[in-house]
């Protein structure tokens, strides 16, 4: 085991027994098994968010593919995507974590007043909650998907009013400097959940990259749950993939990647074979859970 592996496994570790002790922590209960790994809903968010420093340390920023930055913390994602006429940031986290993120893009040489567009996975604090404190910095138009809006307007870190520039429909573009990402409702784990779809070109080679919203299904799976669940786990099977990402870095085994980065060798990042690993992951857990509560009817 590496040591950034290593790390991130510590890290896990301790997020679960900080899971435990939560009165309304996800149940341990019930355990998928997929490509000899085994899950359950508790160990799946602890994966996700480790402890609370790995929530607000920065990981190193890095060049992941192309024009394809990553500048979030250890175990929340946040995307920088440049173009000649700005940049685009996908997933603020919280808003505490705003100046740990204009860091890590300073680090790779940007300007971080050169945000253009924010942009979004999902309506939850650890992905959105800073939405308002980056317009406020840098007077970047805020998009976000029109089923998470009310949820958004609801989150008011400090009292700021959630800003929505744009209400988006899915499957819409949006487009900066002549790149252009497309919005794809996949929607279970927030109504408005949004996986991105663009291109990048690295090496003279083009690559579709999918920055993927969560799949994870809730504790209780209502019937308007499962039936976007379902199409969301049939719309993810239909998107031309080279190089998959994630809201939060476990997902698509950031720090095991970032750690394979080395001149000259290929891009870790490119793993076309991975790319629905962990829609597979999340689909066998929801279907575990959907039989869990419903057991007569199996």
């Amino acid at each position: 085991m590496n040591r950034a592996t290593a790390c991130l496994a510590a890290g896990a570790l301790a997020a679960v027994l900080v899971v435990g002790t939560r009165a309304q922590g996800p149940a341990d209960h019930p355990t998928v098994t997929v490509d000899g790994q085994t899950y359950t809903p508790a160990s799946i968010l602890a994966r996700n968010m480790g402890t609370p420093a790995d929530q607000e340390t920065a990981f190193p920023p890095h060049r992941i593919v192309g024009n394809v930055y990553y500048v979030g913390t250890r175990t929340l994602s946040s995307f920088l995507i440049v173009t000649p006429q700005g940049s685009i940031l996908l997933d603020t986290t919280y808003e505490r974590n705003v100046p740990v993120i204009q860091r890590s893009v300073e680090q790779l040489g940007f300007r971080f007043s050169d945000i253009r567009i924010v942009l979004g996975n999902h309506a939850h604090s650890d992905h959105q909650e800073g939405d308002a404190l980056v317009r406020q910095m840098t007077g970047a138009q805020v998009m976000a998907m029109a089923d998470d809006v009310p949820p958004l307007r609801a989150m008011k870190p400090g009292g700021k009013e959630h800003p929505i520039d744009r209400v988006l429909q899915d499957g819409e573009a949006v487009v900066l400097g002549g790149v252009t990402l497309v919005a794809h409702l996949t929607a279970g784990h927030t109504p408005g959940a949004t996986t991105w779809t663009m291109k990048a070109t690295e090496g003279g080679k083009n690559y579709d990259v999918v920055l993927f919203t969560s799949l994870r299904a809730p504790g209780a799976v209502s019937p308007a749950v499962a039936a976007m669940l379902d199409r969301s786990f049939r719309l993810v099977r239909t998107l031309p993939c080279d190089v998959p990402l994630g809201d939060h870095p476990a997902q698509y085994r950031m720090q095991e990647k970032y750690a394979k980065l080395k001149t000259g060798a290929p891009n870790p990042f490119v793993e076309k074979a991975g790319c629905l690993t962990e829609a597979r992951i999340q689909e066998a857990m929801y279907r575990a859970v959907v039989a869990e509560q419903n057991p007569h009817q199996q």
